[in-house]
Formats: C-alpha cells, sequence, structure tokens
C-alpha cells in the first residue's frame, strides 16, 4: 500500500476503469468521477471501500465538479495524479453542415472543458502533495484526421495545448503532460451490460509497426510512467505502436 491518490475522470469504462484498476492494483487511493453511476458501483464491488470513492459527475459542468472536489477534499487532503480522460468516445459528428452547436459543445465540454475544470478545483489538492502530476488522455486525432470527427479533433487538439500552457503556469509544484492514444481496444474494459471481447483481423493488426491493436494497459503503463517522471512536463506522449507513422497507401 501507499499514501498516494489519483483522480481518474471517465473512470467507469474503458480506458478509464483501466487507469483506476491500475493505480488501486499498485496500492494508490483512487477516485472515480463518471456519469454512469452503474459502472462505478461495478468498480467499487471489486476494490476496498476504503482506498476507492466513487463519484457520479459530469465533468462539463462547473457546479458538478465543485460539489465532486467537495467531497474529494472531505476524503483525502492532497492527491498526486489527476488523470483527465473523460470524453464522448465516439469521434463522429457527421457532416460539418449539420453538426449543431449543441453537439459542439459536448464534445468541447466533456475533454477541454471539463480537463479546465478538474484541473483547476484539484489545484489545492496537487500542490499539497508536490511534486504533483497532471496527464490529459488526449488522442492521435489530435494530430490527424478521418472524416467528420471536427468537434473530437479539436477538444483533443485543444488539451494538447492546454498541457503545455498549463506546464508553463503551474510548474515547479505540478508537471503536466498527456498521452494521445491510438487505435485502444476497450471492449473488455466495459460495464457487464456493455462488455465484449475483441475480434482482429491480420490486416487490423498489421496497421501497426507492433503487430497488434493497442490494449488499455498500454496507457495505464505510460500514465504510471509520466506520473513518477520528474524531468518530463509540457510533453505529449504518442501510444499509438507506431500506427500514426507508417504511411498506409489503398
Amino acid at each position: 500500500m501507499t499514501n498516494k491518490v489519483a483522480i481518474v475522470t471517465g473512470g467507469g469504462a474503458g480506458i478509464g476503469r483501466g487507469l483506476v484498476l491500475h493505480f488501486a492494483g499498485l496500492g494508490w487511493r483512487v477516485a472515480a468521477l463518471d456519469l454512469d453511476g452503474e459502472a462505478l458501483d461495478e468498480l467499487a464491488a471489486l476494490l476496498p471501500g476504503d482506498r476507492f470513492l466513487p463519484i457520479a459527475c459530469d465533468v462539463g459542468s462547473e457546479a458538478a465538479v465543485r460539489a465532486a472536489f467537495a467531497e474529494i477534499t472531505a476524503w483525502t487532503d492532497a492527491v498526486h495524479l489527476l488523470v483527465n480522460n473523460a470524453g464522448i468516445a465516439n469521434p463522429n459528428a457527421g457532416p460539418l453542415e449539420d453538426l449543431s452547436l449543441e453537439n459542439w459543445q459536448r464534445w468541447i465540454d466533456s475533454s477541454l472543458t471539463a480537463a479546465f475544470l478538474c484541473t483547476r478545483e484539484a489545484l489545492g489538492l496537487l500542490r499539497a502533495a508536490a511534486p504533483a502530476s497532471v496527464v490529459h488522455i488526449a488522442s492521435t486525432r489530435a494530430l490527424q484526421s478521418e472524416p467528420d470527427s471536427y468537434a473530437y479533433a479539436a477538444s483533443k487538439g485543444g488539451l494538447c495545448a492546454l498541457t503545455h500552457a498549463m506546464a508553463i503556469g503551474l510548474g515547479p509544484e505540478v508537471r503536466v503532460n498527456a498521452v494521445l492514444p491510438g487505435w485502444i481496444e476497450t471492449g473488455p474494459w466495459q460495464k457487464a451490460a456493455k462488455r465484449r471481447e475483441p475480434d482482429y483481423s491480420e490486416a487490423d493488426k498489421a496497421q501497426h509497426p507492433v503487430g497488434r491493436v493497442g490494449v488499455v494497459e498500454d496507457i495505464a503503463e505510460a500514465v504510471e510512467w509520466l506520473a513518477g517522471a520528474g524531468f518530463v512536463t509540457g510533453q505529449q506522449i504518442v501510444v499509438d505502436g507506431g500506427m500514426t507513422r507508417k504511411m498506409i497507401y489503398t
């Protein structure tokens, strides 16, 4: 066991769920924020109550984030790691001419605005644990795109810019970095009702120079490394099996 504390947003499923279980497995106390109370309840059944704090929260809402951090502050007086992982998983917004401002804002708020709100509310707890670390989970879509992913790409690109701005503004007490996942299989890391096992073709695997699609553990290991990498801040770490470096001709 350790006295270290982590907060993971979007912690109920997918990469977030993997991060919660990874750091809990290292002996950390972990708080998870997620809209899906059912997913949080499943996690709570797996983890000791005194080591895990599940909070149902819309991290794009200022009032909800403030209420969540009031709970966290009552639970701990210091936080060593904040992972801003929340966001809408589906990047496809449809044709630009059909994209409403309301839907655009949903993508922006769930990821970029949420990272701002959660980091701002966590600052006192992070500084109490200094040196502390913030990791934003962005995406390789901050660097390259596919059709109709406008709002998703903008939110993830904004996270990358926010990373270096926060690294300069919050250092030296708090380091801030970003992880940019590529194709990561999250099916086994969903709540029970949505869990699925992957089935990949050889062509799927061959798109990656490492010869496989990514797994949630790949992201958790990168975040763990950044949490302890005391001379690394303001950086974007691409974790994609080399996919964005490979030229693919059709």
